[in-house]
C-alpha cells in the first residue's frame, strides 16, 4: 500500500510539473497575446523604426541578425491552443493513467516485471514533459517571428520595396518630415498631446480586452484590429476564460514614426510598459497561465491612422519591439 502511495505522489508530481510547463508557455496573454498584427500601409513589411532619442529601460542589446520578411499570407497561430494542448494532454494522461492501472495490478504484464512504476517510467515522463514544452516553446516563437502580421486585408494590391537600413540621422528627419506633412492638414496638432492620447487608448483596449467586451472601444480600432480582438475574446469566451491584467504602468510613449498616403495619416508610437497579466478560469478563478506576482515588462509600436487632417486617430497595427 505504501509503494502503491509512492507511486500516486510520483504521478501527481509529473503532472503537476507538465501543468506548470503549460501556464509557462501560455504567458503575454495581454489584448494582442504579445503578437504582430493588423497594417501599417505599404510600411507594412518592415520593422517600426525604434526613436534613439532615449534608451529604452527595457531595451536589449541590438541584435545582427535580421529575421527574413515574413510572408503577407501566413496568419500566426497562437502556441500551443487548444488542440494543441488536448494532444499533449491526452497523450501524456493516457500513458499516466496506464502506468497507474499497472502499478496497481490491473495490467496483463504488471509493467516491467510486475514491480510497478519504476525509475524508467518517470524519467520517461519528464522526458516527454520536456519534449512537449520545447515543441510549444518553439510553436510560440515561430508564431511570434513568422506571424509578425496577422491581416492585410486593407493593404492596397501595389508592390512594395523594403527600404534599405537608415542612419541614426535620416530616422529623425524622416519622422521630422512626416510630421510636418501632418500638421500641413492639421494646424492644431501637437506631439505630447498625441501621446497623452495613445496613452489613454491604451488603457482603455486593454481595460475592454479584460471586460471581453470591445463595445466601449469600437471608435478607437479599425476593422481589422477590432476583427482580430474580437476573434481572440470569442475564445476566450468559448473557452471560460478572463486574461486579468493589473498595476498597468505606461512608462513612456514615444513617436518613432510619422508618414501619409492614400489619403491617411499614419503615426508609429513606442510603448514601455509592464503589468500583472494572468488568465483565470471563470468557474474557480483558478490561475491557468501568467501570474499574479510577477510583472511583464515590454516594448510594443502601436500604429494609428485617419483621414488625412481630420477625424479620430484609430488603431491599425501593434508590432512586437
Amino acid at each position: 500500500m505504501v509503494r502503491k502511495l509512492s507511486i500516486l505522489g510520483c504521478l501527481l508530481l509529473a503532472s503537476s510539473m507538465l501543468t506548470i510547463l503549460f501556464m509557462t508557455a501560455e504567458a503575454d496573454a495581454r489584448a494582442g497575446g504579445g503578437r504582430s498584427m493588423g497594417s501599417r500601409g505599404t510600411r507594412s513589411y518592415s520593422q517600426p523604426a525604434a526613436p534613439s532619442t532615449a534608451p529604452s529601460p527595457y531595451r536589449a542589446a541590438p541584435q545582427q541578425a535580421t529575421p527574413a520578411s515574413p510572408s503577407p499570407f501566413q496568419q500566426p497561430q497562437p502556441a500551443g491552443g487548444g488542440f494543441l494542448r488536448s494532444m499533449a494532454g491526452g497523450l501524456v494522461g493516457g500513458m499516466l493513467g496506464g502506468m497507474l492501472f499497472r502499478s496497481m495490478g490491473f495490467g496483463a504484464g504488471g509493467g516491467m516485471g510486475g514491480g510497478g512504476m519504476g525509475l524508467f517510467d518517470i524519467l520517461l515522463i519528464a522526458g516527454i514533459g520536456y519534449l512537449i514544452y520545447r515543441f510549444i516553446k518553439s510553436r510560440r516563437q515561430a508564431a511570434q517571428q513568422g506571424g509578425e502580421y496577422a491581416s492585410y486585408s486593407s493593404l492596397p494590391n501595389t508592390a512594395y520595396e523594403v527600404p534599405p537600413q537608415n542612419s541614426i540621422a535620416s530616422t529623425q528627419d524622416d519622422l521630422a518630415v512626416g510630421l510636418s506633412h501632418i500638421r500641413q492638414m492639421d494646424a492644431g496638432f501637437d506631439e505630447n498631446r498625441f501621446s497623452d492620447q495613445v496613452m489613454d487608448i491604451f488603457f482603455k483596449i486593454q481595460g475592454a480586452w479584460m471586460n471581453r467586451d470591445l463595445s466601449p472601444v469600437a471608435s478607437l480600432l479599425n476593422d481589422d484590429m477590432r476583427r482580430v480582438f474580437q476573434d481572440d475574446i470569442d475564445s476566450l469566451l468559448r473557452e471560460k476564460k478572463v486574461n486579468r491584467l493589473e498595476n498597468i504602468a505606461v512608462r513612456n510613449v514615444e513617436i518613432c514614426e510619422a508618414w501619409q498616403e492614400q489619403g491617411q495619416d499614419y503615426i508609429t508610437a513606442l510603448i514601455y510598459a509592464n503589468l500583472l497579466d494572468y488568465t483565470t478560469d471563470d468557474a474557480s478563478g483558478q490561475v491557468v497561465s501568467g501570474s499574479k506576482t510577477d510583472p511583464v515588462k515590454f516594448e510594443e509600436f502601436w500604429t494609428f491612422t485617419r483621414p488625412v487632417g481630420s477625424g479620430g486617430w484609430k488603431l491599425s497595427a501593434i508590432n512586437q519591439k
